[in-house]
């Protein structure tokens, strides 16, 4: 069981169903309706989409600056148990984007925390998160790349893989399918 005062998550993935808002753009500025969450494969969109990459370069800045048209949805379910984590204590949450940027508003209009703080580190790439996770005392992490799993179990962190199309290969990981299933690992007392 998880301690609610032990556990991170990831942003993008996990919390927010980013890769949605990169369809719904790749549609609504650019006309691109060939392209399903399924045929994202990896997490590297260049290596899987047939997309020109200034586009998809594109879709990322302005979904990292927050300069998109769309809305960014949390994922089903997220907002229910962040709400009950926030009666534990600040929700911790680490990107590997550049910038918090739009994250911290973003939050504050999705979920209803209780004046919980909610704790942002953007680390600027995946690598840095295993070091920003151990200076929290942050024990389990909510992930959806699956490289960034094998990295935090280096550091005896214990990763909680969240199953999206990109990370279907074999793993030593637990995985979660939803945040019911998360929900439900975790020690409430």
């Amino acid at each position: 069981m998880i301690d609610p005062r032990k556990i991170g998550f990831d942003i993008d993935g996990v919390v927010a169903n980013t890769m949605q808002l990169f369809l719904d753009i790749l549609l609504d500025v650019y006309g691109i309706n060939h392209v399903t969450l399924d045929d994202i494969t990896r997490y590297d969109l260049q290596a899987c989409l047939d997309v020109e990459p200034r586009i998809i370069t594109a879709i990322n800045q302005s979904i990292n600056e927050g300069t998109y048209a769309g809305r960014l949805e949390p994922m089903e379910g997220a907002a229910g148990v962040l709400e009950r984590l926030s009666t534990y204590g600040p929700i911790r949450l680490v990107t590997a984007r550049p910038c918090p940027g739009p994250i911290e508003p973003w939050m504050a209009r999705e979920f209803s925390l209780n004046g919980c703080p909610v704790k942002i580190t953007a680390t600027g790439g995946f690598d840095n998160k295993a070091e920003v996770l151990k200076a929290e005392e942050i024990d389990f992490f909510v992930e959806d790349r699956l490289e960034t799993c094998f990295l935090l179990q280096d550091h005896d962190i214990t990763p909680i893989l969240f199953a999206q199309p990109w990370n279907r290969r074999p793993h030593p990981f637990r995985e979660v399918a939803d945040w019911k299933q998360l929900e439900n690992l975790i020690n409430w007392g």
